[in-house]
């Protein structure tokens, strides 16, 4: 196996290389098809109106155009009203928000929900390079957090993987100590860095999903196209099969038993309820939602769910 491949599919870690290599695959993508089909971009149609449209022509007025929109400069040298038209930005703001915190580093099967995100993150920042628009967004962790700004070109991709390569999130080892409330506080940051008729692509476990946090997803929602991404683990799901079990996080021990059949039922009831929970906000707001386990292909399951339905 090359150099490249390995620093592709290395389980637990992330290389420049590795998600530089992956802009082929991008290619075959597109953020125009699909569950993507009213983002704001070039020759999009779009509900979106007023900041991210430039002007285009003006022709004469015509019964039932806003009044808002006359062209005042050119009514007055030709004497016919004449009304503006205007057509969207050729260059979209495209935000990832990937989640380095604590929990993201983990797997039992493929790769770690840290390195899944960073794949799909730069998948989707390739995608939206070649189409045009520009791509920024938020790399946060329980305690650090990164914002950039969005920019058009190669440049401002190969920025977001430097910034989710170098993250400190992947050389803190120290104890974990759950902070959901990190979750709530980027999502904030977030609100205030997007800007209306953005693509926003939220890539995260979702652990630590309340109330709040669910009314700032609602609300980054009404002014802009969403995509929640939920990435987990097989154990997540599911415990494995019958026997008993130690587990460790490096600093406590809990042994499991899993013939307890109430604990297996109680155990996959609450990852149903946290999936279920994350179903009905994308539901209810028309978010895009797209699942990805961490033994899977994540350039298959962005192309499945940007194909068309």
């Amino acid at each position: 196996m090359s150099a490249l491949a390995e620093s592709i599919q290395h389980p637990a870690s992330i290389t420049t290389t590795g998600l530089i290599a992956l802009s082929r695959k991008s290619r075959g993508l597109s953020l125009k098809s699909g569950v993507i089909s009213a983002v704001q971009s070039g020759d999009y149609q779009s509900a979106f109106k007023g900041r991210g449209m430039e002007y285009n022509e003006s022709r004469l007025y015509q019964p039932g155009d806003d009044i808002r929109n006359i062209d005042w400069r050119v009514t007055a040298r030709t004497g016919k009203a004449h009304t503006k038209l205007f057509c969207e930005e050729r260059e979209r703001p495209v935000h990832l928000w990937v989640d380095f915190r604590k929990p993201m580093f983990f797997a039992t099967r493929g790769k770690f929900k840290s390195v899944i995100a960073a794949e799909m993150a730069s998948l989707f920042a390739w995608t939206a390079n070649q189409q045009g628009d520009r791509v920024g967004g938020i790399i946060f962790s329980d305690d650090v957090h990164r914002e950039l700004k969005p920019q058009r070109g190669k440049s401002s991709v190969l920025r977001l993987i430097k910034t989710m390569v170098e993250h400190d999130a992947w050389s803190n080892t120290g104890h974990y100590i759950a902070d959901h409330k990190s979750l709530l506080r980027s999502l904030i940051s977030l609100r205030h860095l997007v800007r209306p008729g953005s693509l926003v692509i939220l890539l995260s476990d979702f652990r630590g999903l309340d109330d709040e946090v669910r009314s700032h997803l609602i609300r980054l929602r009404q002014h802009n196209e969403v995509v929640l991404v939920h990435i987990y683990d097989w154990l997540e799901q599911y415990l494995p099969p019958a026997g008993q079990y130690r587990i460790t996080n490096g600093v406590q021990e809990l042994e499991i038993d899993t013939h307890n059949k109430k604990l297996v039922d109680d155990y996959q009831k609450k990852f149903n309820e946290h999936k279920n929970q994350i179903l009905r906000i994308t539901r209810s707001s028309h978010m895009n939602y797209l699942c990805c386990r961490t033994e899977d292909n994540p350039e298959k399951i962005i192309r499945e769910g940007l194909r068309e339905r």
